[in-house]
């Protein structure tokens, strides 16, 4: 369900695509060698690039970081019977929660709150009213969804140090708005552990430290949401993390009208983005941003991201036109 937002990482060193673990790949323009290595986590590959002048230590540094992403999705997948959030979901509430996981649900209530709730976590019950609805090749009855939508309500979620509960039986939650984020500040607080200097980090979403060597920056692609193989706009990345929420990743209708993000007030899908590329200080805060910032539409979007400190962001509407906020960096694609 994930999206693979960016289509590829302008880097001058080779794409993330395809990589497996390797030793050193080619020389970089500083004199560092390039090491690389990728992991299987939230449905997707996950992949890192490290510049580094000694093997041994970068791969013990990409192993290290991998592993805090798979932590990640083993605690917070919806799909994973061991995760934590599949047992809450089931049993509608979870006892001894781990650190990680309520870090994710004190940012995801404080966002909800920025929001006004336009962000939230307890619309896993609509995305399974869609699928089931489609796996028979239809949307899901109004009323059947009305229902549903009765049990989407942030606030409903209790979070205590020892325990977290859902207030009501058939709600559940879902992180897929900040585990991948979320996962791409512990890797990198990883190899920053480790003594990485210079690094590119994709779990869906991208997070990277340094250069890519010579002081040029890491250069990310965002793909053009209606035409899959060209770009909309590129990135040089500044230390922020880049995260993008679209329509056309997992949608119900040949016309993205429905999709996988969805308008807690409503049920339904938010109509006028097609995607929406985001630039915070955290991957969480651009990861949870982005999937916000979809459902609020661009006039509140932009309004908020102006408030918010380091915040920048690229709408693209499903007419193709487009809007950002005044430091939106970016290159010509």
């Amino acid at each position: 369900m994930r999206r693979r937002s960016l289509l590829s990482a302008s880097l001058g060193l080779g794409t993330l695509a395809g990589l497996g673990y390797v030793g050193v790949n080619r020389i970089a323009p500083s004199g560092l060698a390039l090491h690389a290595g990728s992991a299987q986590a939230f449905g997707t590959t996950v992949t890192i690039q490290v510049l580094h002048p000694d093997p041994a230590s970068a791969q013990a540094a990409i192993t290290a970081a991998l592993q805090q992403v798979s932590l990640v999705d083993a605690l917070m997948s919806v799909h994973q019977p061991r995760s934590q959030v599949y047992q809450l979901n089931a049993q509608g509430q979870l006892n001894h929660p781990d650190p990680h996981l309520l870090a994710v649900l004190t940012y995801a209530r404080q966002l909800s709150n920025q929001t006004g709730g336009a962000f939230d976590i307890t619309v896993q019950p609509l995305w399974q009213a869609f699928s089931q609805a489609q796996a028979n090749g239809q949307l899901p009855e109004p009323l059947a969804l009305a229902r549903v939508r009765a049990l989407v309500n942030w606030q409903g979620v209790t979070t205590q140090p020892d325990q977290i509960e859902l207030a009501a039986p058939g709600m559940a939650i879902t992180l897929n708005g900040l585990a991948q984020g979320y996962a791409v500040d512990l890797a990198l607080a990883a190899l920053r552990a480790k003594g990485v200097a210079h690094a590119l980090l994709d779990t869906g979403e991208f997070g990277v430290i340094g250069t890519k060597g010579s002081d040029q920056p890491w250069v990310l692609g965002i793909k053009n949401p209606r035409q899959t193989d060209a770009l909309t706009a590129r990135v040089p990345m500044d230390g922020r993390a880049l995260c993008t929420s679209g329509d056309y990743e997992t949608f119900f209708s040949a016309d993205f009208s429905h999709h996988h993000i969805f308008d807690p007030a409503t049920g339904y899908s938010p109509t006028p983005l097609a995607s929406v590329s985001v630039l915070a200080p955290t991957g969480m805060m651009a990861d949870g941003l982005s999937t916000a910032f979809m459902v609020l539409g661009a006039d509140k979007a932009l309004a908020l991201a102006a408030r918010l400190p380091r915040v920048d962001a690229l709408l693209i509407h499903k007419n193709g036109s487009q809007q950002r906020t005044a430091d939106f960096p970016e290159l010509s694609a």
